[in-house]
C-alpha cells in the first residue's frame, strides 16, 4: 500500500451512545454506506472489514465507557481504499502491534490486527490533542 495519502472521495460520520447496540448500528451503517458508494458486498475485504469494525466498536463500548459516553465512527472510501476509525474519549491508547500476544486470547485487538495484516492493511492509534481520547484508524486496500 502506498505511503502517500490519497484523498478519499466518500465519507460518513456516525456518533452513537457507548452502549451495546452501537455495535450493530455501526456495522449496519457501514454496510449501507459501502453499498451507496458502489463497493461490492461480496468483495473479499468487506466481510473482514465489518468484523474489524465490530471488534473496535465493541472494545470502545466495553472498555471506554465511562468516561466516554459516545463512540464516533468515521467511514471513508476512495479509489482502491477503504478506511474507518473508531473514536472514544478514554485516554488509554492501546498498543496495536503485539496485541493479544501476552496470553489474552484471540479476540479484540488481536483479531483486528491479524485481519488487518492478512488483508494488507494498516492500523494506527491517533490520540486526541488534549490526551483524553483516541481514534483507531484502519485502512484496507480494495
Amino acid at each position: 500500500m502506498s505511503t502517500q495519502l490519497q484523498p478519499l472521495s466518500h465519507r460518513h460520520v456516525l456518533t452513537l451512545p457507548a452502549a451495546p447496540p452501537a455495535v450493530r448500528v455501526a456495522r449496519e451503517t457501514a454496510e449501507q454506506a459501502l453499498a451507496e458508494w458502489g463497493v461490492n458486498p461480496g468483495h473479499p475485504v468487506v466481510a473482514p472489514a465489518l468484523l474489524i469494525l465490530s471488534e473496535l466498536v465493541t472494545n470502545s463500548v466495553r472498555h471506554a465507557a465511562p468516561p466516554s459516553e459516545q463512540v464516533t465512527v468515521t467511514y471513508a472510501a476512495g479509489a482502491g481504499c477503504l478506511a474507518f476509525a473508531v473514536h472514544d474519549r478514554h485516554p488509554h491508547q492501546p498498543r496495536l502491534h503485539g496485541a493479544g500476544t501476552a496470553g489474552r486470547g484471540t479476540g479484540g485487538l488481536a483479531t483486528v490486527m491479524e485481519l488487518t495484516g492478512t488483508l494488507g492493511g494498516t492500523a494506527v492509534v491517533r490520540g486526541d490533542g488534549d490526551g483524553r481520547g483516541k481514534s483507531i484508524w484502519i485502512t484496507l486496500p480494495l
